[in-house]
């Protein structure tokens, strides 16, 4: 594993902890979006895999969905998963009050939860303490 995926994929541990207590808080469009971030993350730290980068979000994901849930390198539903956290991020953030629900928030979580333990499964652990370094 490299520095940055390291950071990375610990960037996106990080971004599950603050989407749960987001939505314990009752913020649920906030969760949703640190879980698509989480999600985000673990696309970038593969991608960096094959020593690919991009500035924008839709390359992101439209190399992640090329490159490893077409390939079968991940479960094919996780191209979805970032799609549909994606559309959900954009209502939590800009759409209106409860355009995101508590029900669908969790949903997001534990879709980041699954691409996180894929990631790290592929190039290694991170620490589950914020903060500190492996």
């Amino acid at each position: 594993m490299t520095e940055d995926q390291r950071e990375l994929l610990e960037e996106a541990r990080d971004s599950i902890a603050a989407a749960s207590l987001l939505l314990d808080g009752g913020f649920p469009g906030y969760a949703a979006s640190r879980a698509y971030y989480a999600m985000f993350y673990v696309a970038e730290a593969l991608l960096e895999d094959e020593e690919l980068s991009f500035s924008k979000h839709s390359a992101v994901i439209a190399a992640f969905g090329q490159r490893y849930a077409r390939e079968g390198k991940v479960p094919i539903e996780f191209h979805r998963y970032l799609l549909e956290a994606q559309e959900l991020r954009h209502s939590g953030d800009y759409g209106p009050r409860g355009a995101v629900s508590p029900e669908v928030a969790r949903q997001q979580i534990d879709r980041a939860e699954q691409f996180l333990r894929a990631a790290q499964d592929m190039i290694g652990r991170v620490s589950d303490t914020q903060g500190e370094h492996p």
